[in-house]
């Protein structure tokens, strides 16, 4: 049979992975344009309504893991689809709330969406032809720039012409739509792992987490130096020690740390935690020198909806550059698009510091950044499938982008103390200097260089004889074309 047919069905899954990963970022940035009247509308206070961003990023923190551990053990498929189901019954109860305890809720399972991208990640590697899987990674990796790209504008458009109920509703009404496709269009793959499901492992793993995340992300609302902040952090290092101990002598562990302490996966995961803090860098400082007054010296005065579209282009460059990264890790490695890619990112934060003066300027360096960020973000999963065995890309590609979330955590804590403390008096308020902003690129630019002189220490390893071996028999109609003669 003709060997360029199975290109519209490997398409077709990629398609619809690319969207589901697009759908599930959408979700970070959607409650973005209602951070302000949070309070107001759901009857609260800012501090109480903030919980409602705290929630996402610490149900994805915690339950990514152990969804990637779930795909291996019981298909990548089942998982995708268990997936959806909490994004769908969050984004109902956002819908319908009118108070916090119920937002807080359904944000946290909204959160356990974010296990959905290395799952569908790992998904390639088991349904295309190594060919393919270059430019398929960086594709999906992208998605997530893309789905924040279009959740600023978007959001701020519906929030600001609409109820702000209208959001979540469409949110549910994506999802439903996502759900559908991955159960009629991702075919079925045999799980490969074996063993069982490490409960005290992933309770561990999450109670670290939450512990850690929690310190980090409310840190500056508490105090660094208060007993609730240093208590976190002194139980978040003795249950993740004690949980590393109980991994190296389970049988079925959640995370095998032995294939996690090889070079190219530790080193790429250390990689992935600065990349993560570079890039949210740039997320934090820029919407808010677009929206702060003109009046200030250094604010670009506008408002929340033109400042998300704005910042869509430089998310949408992500989709535009994704497949130069699979052509540079093809024709050279991973590590080298890693490496070029962190050094992207150092060029855009270094060009930041000049142009961030106006609208035009801060655009072509943010655009900057995110190519860069697309580099990086394609090269990541490639190297870290190159180092795992079949049975154990869904934990692997789980644990990758836990550490990338860290990454984003710790640089919100960093750029945050930075802008608090480097400040200007505007009339009755106390604002983010013009040398805070700049402060904050430059902090990026420098941890952009760590990043790059991280990537370029990676050993490549030969991918394991389990790597190299065809991809197993998919559940395709009996009619399928044969993919060996793509």
């Amino acid at each position: 049979m003709d060997g360029s047919q199975p290109a519209p069905r490997t398409g077709v899954v990629v398609g619809v992975l690319a969207l589901a990963g697009i759908v599930v970022s959408l979700m970070q940035t959607l409650i973005v344009p209602l951070i302000g009247e949070l309070p107001t509308l759901l009857h609260t206070t800012a501090g109480n309504a903030s919980w409602a961003v705290t929630a996402t990023l610490l149900a994805a923190a915690v339950t990514t893991p152990a969804i990637g551990r779930l795909a291996d053990l019981h298909g990548k498929k089942p998982m995708l689809l268990v997936c959806m189901v909490p994004v769908i019954a969050g984004s109902v109860v956002c819908a319908t709330a009118g108070s916090l305890a119920p937002m807080i809720v359904g944000r946290g399972l909204q959160g356990i969406g974010a296990g959905l991208v290395p799952i569908g990640i790992s998904t390639l590697r088991d349904v295309l032809p190594p060919e393919r899987m270059g430019s398929a990674i960086a594709l999906i990796s992208s998605s997530l720039g893309i789905g924040g790209a279009l959740g600023l504008p978007v959001s701020a458009a519906v929030a600001q012409h609409a109820n702000w109920h209208v959001l979540f509703w469409a949110a549910g009404a994506l999802s439903v739509l996502v759900g559908a496709l991955i159960w009629a269009l991702v075919p079925s793959v045999p799980a490969r792992a074996e063993g069982g499901f490490d409960v005290p492992g992933a309770v561990g793993l999450g109670a670290g987490l939450v512990c850690l995340l929690l310190a980090v992300s409310k840190g500056a609302d508490w105090g660094w130096g208060s007993g609730t902040t240093l208590g976190l952090i002194a139980t978040a290092v003795a249950v993740l020690l004690a949980w590393s101990w109980w991994e190296l002598r389970s049988p079925s562990p959640l995370v095998d740390l032995r294939i996690t302490a090889r070079g190219q996966v530790l080193l790429t995961n250390a990689a992935s935690i600065v990349v993560g803090f570079a890039m949210y860098a740039s997320a934090l400082i820029s919407p808010q020198l677009l929206q702060l007054p003109k009046a200030t010296g250094y604010g670009l005065g506008q408002s929340m909806q033109a400042a998300g579209l704005w910042m869509a282009p430089a998310g949408l460059m992500m989709m535009l550059v994704s497949p130069l990264g699979a052509k540079l890790s093809a024709a050279r490695t991973p590590k080298t698009t890693l490496v070029v890619g962190s050094l992207v990112i150092a060029v855009g934060y270094g060009t930041t510091v000049p142009l961030m003066g106006s609208t035009w300027g801060l655009l072509a360096a943010s655009i900057v950044v995110n190519s860069g960020v697309a580099l990086a973000y394609g090269a990541m999963p490639a190297l870290i499938m190159g180092a795992v065995p079949l049975s154990e890309t869904g934990s692997a590609n789980s644990f990758n982008t836990l550490m990338r979330s860290i990454g984003t955590t710790l640089s919100a804590a960093v750029v945050g103390v930075v802008l608090s403390h480097m400040t200007t008096r505007f009339g009755p308020y106390t604002l983010p200097s013009a040398n805070g902003f700049r402060t904050g690129m430059l902090v990026g630019c420098g941890v952009a260089l760590v990043a790059a002189a991280v990537a370029s220490c990676i050993p490549l390893r030969r991918p394991a004889p389990e790597a190299a071996t065809p991809a197993p028999d998919v559940a395709l109609p009996a009619d399928a074309p044969d993919r060996s003669a793509v």
